[in-house]
């Protein structure tokens, strides 16, 4: 539509560019799973974290083998439920 003078009544058709530009960008960059950490979300299980502990050294065979059982046992029942 034209006003008098002759410019162009560009409120509700800019409106409508910026809408669409707006809902582009949520599209684009809008709510997404943030990742924790480096290694981009990845968590290790109980056991691998058990393994890692007994190959660093940090438990020995014995109580490796107790605390397997009882993550073990834990995973077990859980299933169970």
């Amino acid at each position: 539509m034209y006003f008098g003078d002759g410019y162009y009544m560009v409120g509700m058709h800019t409106f409508w560019w910026i809408f669409w530009v707006i809902i582009v960008i949520v599209f684009l960059f809008g709510p997404r799973r943030r990742s924790s950490g480096r290694d981009g979300g990845y968590r290790e299980t109980p056991h691998q974290i058990l393994r890692n502990r007994l190959a660093k050294g940090e438990i020995k065979p014995e109580e490796y083998e107790q605390l397997k059982q009882l993550l073990d046992k834990d995973k077990l029942s859980n299933s169970l439920k």
